[in-house]
């Protein structure tokens, strides 16, 4: 039964036209291309693996020693410390009451006597060249020394011969002098009281100068 009431009719459906299609296609093809272009970009230039991202990456912490106080005392500056200037040593001059007489060039026997005149002791060294003169002295000539020092006097020659005396009954105290004349020395076995008994080498025998003579000391009878 119709209550005499038409419905409106329905709008009628559009069909999509041939140039929505067109255009939708066309932005298909855009964002393929783009997305092919971008993945062949990556491909072709990869990340650098030794390069790490800045991003994430946890930041190192810093590092302290602990020092240990020693409880040494500090070191003093070189500019604070005080310097002292080095003095050099001067040869110290031997204190004398006289000096060595210059005798270089002077007959050993002339030097020796000069040598006795100042209190002074010798002892001659003979060489292997020749003459009588003296060569040098030790100590050297001019060098203060005191009273009784002996002086080293180098002869250019060998000792000359000399005689022995004949010391048979003198007095042992005198011995050393005569001897000592004659460049020679005594040796006392039997020691220097008494009177001479015996020597040796004898009376009258060749000898050398600085050569000894022993003598025989015989104490008198009380």
């Amino acid at each position: 039964m119709s209550d005499g009431h038409t419905p409106p009719d329905e709008p009628e459906r559009r069909q999509p036209g041939r140039g929505s299609l067109l255009l939708g296609g066309g932005l298909v093809l855009v964002l393929l291309a783009a997305v092919g272009a971008t993945a062949g970009w990556l491909l072709a230039d990869p990340v650098d693996p030794a390069v790490p991202s800045a991003i994430g990456s946890p930041a190192a912490a810093p590092s302290t020693s602990s020092t240990r106080a020693t409880g040494a005392a500090p070191t003093r500056p070189a500019a604070d410390r005080p310097t002292t200037a080095p003095t050099s040593a001067s040869p110290s001059r031997p204190s004398g009451d006289q000096t060595v007489p210059d005798v270089v060039g002077v007959d050993f026997e002339k030097a020796r006597d000069e040598l006795r005149d100042r209190k002074l002791g010798w002892r001659l060294v003979f060489g292997t060249g020749s003459g009588r003169e003296v060569v040098r002295t030790s100590p050297a000539p001019n060098t203060p020394v005191t009273r009784g020092t002996t002086v080293q006097v180098y002869v250019a020659g060998p000792a000359p011969e000399v005689k022995v005396p004949d010391l048979d009954d003198e007095d042992c105290a005198d011995v050393a002098e005569e001897l000592g004349e004659r460049g020679l020395y005594p040796r006392y076995p039997t020691g220097r009281v008494g009177t001479v008994s015996a020597q040796d080498p004898p009376a009258g025998s060749a000898a050398r100068w600085n050569d000894p003579v022993s003598v025989t000391c015989t104490p008198e009878q009380g």
